[in-house]
């Protein structure tokens, strides 16, 4: 007699639900952000001059992965004469540092000086604007704090119109 001998199949595994998958992924972003860096040395972050002004970033879209609190672009911008001039979305929230200025917002000028905040409104098409500092002697900076989801819901775009005037030296 020929005993028949039976191979045990192995039992599939049940399917990641989206559910599962939500559950599963909003705990390892939880996990990353626990451990993601908490504290970033402005000193070790040099100024960098674009076509936009000499903008010193603290928090970059480059830097998300290995921080605590993502979705964040935060930078100074240090006017000596005046910034280039562009076009996006507004919803930025700027904190003056130091100095005094203006900010010509669709046309319209803003003055400015330390420790006041200007708000970039958020728009349909944009808002055209370009910072002034006021003090030839003195350069004046600003914090720039931009929640980036915020910006992508609204379509956020950037448009340069007119370049800083150390743009083209630089390169």
């Amino acid at each position: 007699m020929v005993e028949k001998l039976s191979e045990r199949k192995k039992e599939n595994e049940p399917e990641e639900t989206l559910y599962d998958q939500s559950y599963r992924l909003t705990n390892e972003e939880a996990r990353k952000r626990e451990q993601g860096r908490v504290i970033i040395k402005g000193k070790d972050i040099p100024f960098q001059q674009s076509r936009q002004a000499l903008l010193r970033y603290l928090l970059h879209q480059k830097d998300w992965d290995s921080v605590a609190v993502p979705n964040w672009s935060v930078f100074i911008n240090r006017i000596k004469v005046h910034s280039g001039r562009h076009v996006h979305q507004g919803g930025i929230c700027l904190y003056v540092l130091e100095g005094k200025g203006y900010t010509i917002v669709d046309g319209v000028k803003f003055p400015w000086k330390k420790n006041d905040l200007i708000l970039l409104p958020i728009k349909p098409g944009g808002v055209e604007h370009q910072h002034f500092n006021e003090d030839p002697n003195e350069p004046c900076e600003w914090i720039a704090f931009h929640f980036r989801p915020m910006g992508n819901a609204a379509a956020h775009r950037l448009e340069q119109r007119e370049e800083h005037p150390d743009w083209a030296k630089s390169k």
